[in-house]
């Protein structure tokens, strides 16, 4: 690693340094009608919105009504919903497609993974230069959420679906394996106490399910990586190869040799049918098995040691290439999209949080949490057991994806840990010398 990568470098310096190649590129779509890349020579058509999204929490419907309620009030700036992709990644490739020719949309869903490098390449707008103009306050947002896309005071994205992830427990079979029914297990180690009880009582079937690394494994277990004291990595140093990480996954590939944990595409369905009795997976799952799970459970924070919950979802960020006027009505309408008794539909139609402060002390919200205690677990756990997610897998460019398909390889594919991990860590390290290093410089 060269002498500045070995410079600690903080969140929020990065996009300065960044931002001096940035500046320089200049982005050759645009949104309807030709227009420079940062959107200064561009002008609007008045055509419709564009707004990327991939439904998160399987949320067309209610994004679809939210938007039909500002189409009503706002004629002059309407919005049409496109279905950017089936998932985060999905809809980030989409709107890489459309920045190297296409027509840009005007609004994007974008993730944990994916909002860093849009701001840092200069393909999405700051906000702080649009705030006032569009009359939206950004100080209405929970801090946390909205800091989350904040380098050198500059912010990138809006809070939107945003989510911890929960574990969720079938009461029936704690119950019938003698264990608490109001809590899930505090630490991992006590997970793995209860876990042969669970299995028994469960007629043999896996204790946990959870997602497979396509299906961001790689977010779930970064919280179990906390817990064993290690990390992805410090800062823009990959740590995958240290003692207490290697540990973690030592324990998760035990822990699904011995059929406690099982890897599946698809966990929701499955521990909603019964066939595990519990599941790690996001808040944004929580709407769904309301509906469908034919089995009563509860939700948890996720065991610890704490903090041992990473928060995760997305934002909505605004293209750089579009025109000024088409940004500040883009904005408005996120603006709207998640104001207070929007955010609270939102949340409570998918299992999100509440972005705006004031959500949770609307009456509307708080019948709701008095009705669902499930809902409001992860609430609690945004304050009490969440962190901000390692560089690795969150600025790395495919950090997730490359830390995913190392988890299949060790849980699906029975690989050896060490050997997995160490080229996990020289593929991350080769990564950012190449692709985030010139930028720095």
């Amino acid at each position: 690693m060269s002498s500045m990568m070995n410079r600690p470098l903080s969140r929020r310096s990065v996009l300065g340094l960044g931002a001096l190649f940035a500046s320089s590129m200049a982005l050759t779509a645009c949104a309807g009608t030709g227009g420079t890349g940062d959107g200064s020579g561009a002008k609007d058509d008045g055509s419709p919105l564009q707004f990327w999204s991939n439904h998160p929490g399987s949320s067309q419907d209610v994004e679809q009504k939210i938007i039909d309620a500002w189409n009503k009030e706002n004629p002059d700036a309407t919005v049409e919903l496109i279905t950017g992709g089936s998932d985060y990644e999905e809809l980030g490739q989409k709107f890489n497609a459309a920045l190297s020719g296409g027509t840009l949309p005007d609004i994007i869903v974008a993730s944990d993974v994916t909002w860093f490098n849009f701001a840092l390449n200069g393909q999405t707008t700051n906000l702080d230069e649009l705030w006032d103009k569009a009359e939206v306050d950004p100080q209405a947002y929970v801090d946390t959420l909205r800091e989350d896309y904040a380098f050198e005071e500059k912010h990138f994205g809006v809070p939107y679906s945003r989510s911890t992830c929960l574990m969720y427990w079938n009461t029936d079979v704690l119950k019938k394996a003698g264990l608490p029914t109001d809590r899930g297990p505090k630490t991992w180690q006590e997970f793995e106490e209860w876990a042969p009880k669970i299995k028994e009582a469960n007629g043999g079937k896996p204790v946990v399910v959870i997602p497979d690394g396509s299906n961001y494994m790689d977010w779930y277990f970064q919280g179990m990586v906390w817990a064993f004291g290690g990390a992805y990595s410090k800062e823009w140093e990959p740590t995958f190869t240290e003692d207490a990480t290697l540990k973690a996954g030592e324990f998760l590939q035990k822990m699904v040799k011995e059929g406690f944990i099982e890897v599946s595409k698809d966990p929701t369905v499955a521990f909603g049918n019964g066939n595990a009795a519990a599941l790690l997976q996001s808040t944004g799952s929580l709407g769904g098995l309301k509906e469908t799970a034919k089995i009563p459970f509860i939700t948890t924070y996720l065991p610890g040691p704490g903090p041992s919950c990473p928060t995760g979802g997305a934002g909505l960020a605004i293209p750089a290439g579009i025109a000024e006027e088409r940004k500040i009505k883009a904005l408005k309408f996120i603006g709207f999209l998640t104001n207070t008794e929007n955010t609270i539909q939102f949340s409570q139609a998918t299992g999100y949080m509440p972005v705006r402060k004031d959500a949770l002390d609307h009456p509307d919200e708080k019948k709701f949490l008095e009705e669902n205690p499930n809902a409001e677990t992860a609430l609690k756990q945004l304050t009490e057991n969440t962190q901000p997610q390692d560089y690795a897998r969150v600025f790395v460019p495919g950090g997730g994806q490359r830390i995913g398909a190392a988890l299949d390889e060790i849980t699906i594919g029975g690989a050896d840990v060490k050997a997995t991990f160490e080229k996990l860590q020289q593929d991350t390290q080769t990564t950012i010398e190449r692709d985030i290093e010139p930028l720095l410089k």
